[in-house]
């Protein structure tokens, strides 16, 4: 099978680094927007944020848009694509046995971006979770009911 289209330069340069965070974003195959169907994305959400998905890794932020997701992670030892694959396939699982479906969910690769040490992980973070103001889904990110950040329990 050919690869799509952009997925070899998305791989250029990719590499894991213990105790690094990284940003990333996985879309949902051709764009649909499935997680507008509530169950849907509960079951994506309980996948992803599952403790087999993470391992030993730390999902500090993520948000659930109806034909993507961004995640914030700080790696642990782990492997960047492995882990990226593990959180995309456990969640497709759990999405197609609740939808009593099944067929590709998410587009073959994903978008990544190491943070840098002077970057501001909190700013990063609330750019993730401001994601549904600027789409128009909600007026405050309360109002958002798919998204979480591990600050807002301290």
């Amino acid at each position: 099978m050919k690869p799509a289209k952009g997925n070899h330069q998305l791989r250029i340069g990719r590499h894991s680094e213990s105790g690094r965070i990284y940003l990333l974003t996985a879309s949902v195959e051709h764009r649909q927007p499935l997680f507008l169907n509530f169950d849907l994305a509960c079951a994506a959400i309980r996948a992803f944020t599952s403790d087999q998905a993470m391992r030993d890794n730390e999902l500090l932020c993520w948000v659930l848009m109806p034909d993507h997701v961004h995640w914030l992670v700080q790696l642990h030892g782990d492997d960047l694509s492995r882990m990226a694959m593990r959180l995309k396939s456990l969640s497709a699982r759990a999405v197609h046995q609740t939808a009593g479906s099944g067929g590709k969910l998410w587009q073959r690769s994903f978008h990544d971006h190491a943070l840098r040490k002077e970057e501001d992980i909190k700013a990063v973070a609330r750019y993730i979770v401001a994601n549904p103001l600027r789409a128009g889904l909600a007026r405050r990110v309360g109002d958002y009911p798919f998204w979480d950040a591990v600050w807002i329990n301290n």
